[in-house]
């Protein structure tokens, strides 16, 4: 079950790392080429530099209360600079697999690595999940009494309703979060025959040992966190809150950036933030890289009407810049040094 060190430096080396780095920002590039976006256009966006630096503050925000989610979800067994390592990786795996696939597996690996058990790097990865379906289940529910059907409504130069592709998708989160909920809460031992059950496939087989292992370690760590108090839960789904609210709020501050004289209107602003829910969903279900490319259309389908011309390529391919495309960067800086500590670490409990 768990993946090794070795396996994890073939699976994310330079070559490996390279291709889906090279197919997310090409899906990117072909979005924008394929609407004739003059590239020129981008050294003659004139920004409000107040607003630019607030969607600055905002990532940075968002992956600070990432790492706090993770101390606190951990009782603080990982330190802060362990903590950054380990989000960072975690958002590097995101941006190099496809969207639906995500980084969740890897990040048990991550988390495990750090000296957590494998149990509970497991239900840690399922609650951060819980946690953070969680949150968009009942903040979607909020900007549906807010705004109404309004929040469905896309550029008519694009023949595309996102209405269908959300209720499937706001369903499947339902089902998938009462299932972590039941299968960490409520019946660990079920969700342990599961995971034997799916292990005992003759193509899985080989891993059945360590799936029962794990299983064992989720029922252990099942009783920890039905034991952790409300404090513990408070804090975990205020991290998770805040952080969403973060990464919503960057393309918000992008968006005036990119308009400065554009006046703040709250309303506008809360219907920016609630057509963002939207557009999740579809990002969700996206087999390229980071939803590269998705992404890129995505935003001129819900945005268009913001922008004069075709200046919402320009500040689609921004928002990729601000959010997307430095955890590619970051990891591959993060990754060497991250495997370099694990090794000194094994060396010196020899």
């Amino acid at each position: 079950m768990a993946i090794s060190q070795n396996q994890l430096k073939s699976m994310f080396s330079f070559k490996r790392v390279l291709i889906p780095i090279l197919f997310g920002v090409g899906f990117s590039v072909f979005s924008l080429l394929s609407s004739n976006f003059d590239f020129a256009r981008l050294s003659g966006i004139s920004f409000n530099i107040p607003c630019l630096v607030l969607a600055f503050a905002f990532m940075a925000v968002r992956d600070l209360c990432y790492i706090w989610r993770l101390r606190v979800l951990t009782d603080k067994q990982i330190g802060w600079r362990d903590a950054f390592q380990v989000i960072m990786l975690w958002e590097f795996a995101s941006s190099v697999t496809p969207s639906m696939v995500g980084g969740s597996a890897f990040a048990i690996f991550f988390i495990n690595a750090e000296r957590v058990r494998l149990g509970k790097s497991t239900a840690i990865v399922m609650v951060t999940a819980l946690l953070d379906e969680l949150f968009y289940i009942l903040m979607v529910a909020v900007i549906l009494l807010v705004t109404g059907s309004s929040l469905f409504h896309i550029s008519t130069a694009f023949n595309f309703n996102p209405m269908p592709y959300f209720i499937v998708g706001y369903i499947f989160i339902i089902v998938l979060t009462s299932i972590i909920t039941v299968g960490l809460f409520a019946a660990p031992q079920g969700l342990k025959r599961v995971l034997t059950g799916i292990f005992s496939l003759p193509v899985l087989r080989r891993w059945r040992s360590q799936a029962e292992k794990t299983g064992d370690d989720i029922v252990v760590s099942s009783q920890e966190m039905k034991g952790q108090t409300w404090r513990y839960w408070l804090k975990a789904f205020g991290a998770t809150a805040f952080s969403w609210t973060a990464r919503f709020l960057v393309l918000n501050c992008l968006i005036l950036a990119a308009n400065p004289g554009m006046e703040f209107q709250l309303g506008q602003q809360v219907l920016i933030y609630a057509k963002q829910l939207i557009m999740w969903v579809i990002l969700l279900i996206s087999p390229t890289p980071g939803a590269s490319g998705i992404a890129e259309f995505s935003f001129s389908a819900f945005f268009s009407d913001l922008f004069s011309g075709d200046m919402q390529h320009a500040v689609a391919l921004i928002w990729r810049a601000v959010s997307y495309y430095p955890y590619l960067i970051v990891g591959l800086v993060v990754l060497p040094l991250w495997l370099s500590k694990l090794e000194k670490r094994r060396k010196s409990l020899l």
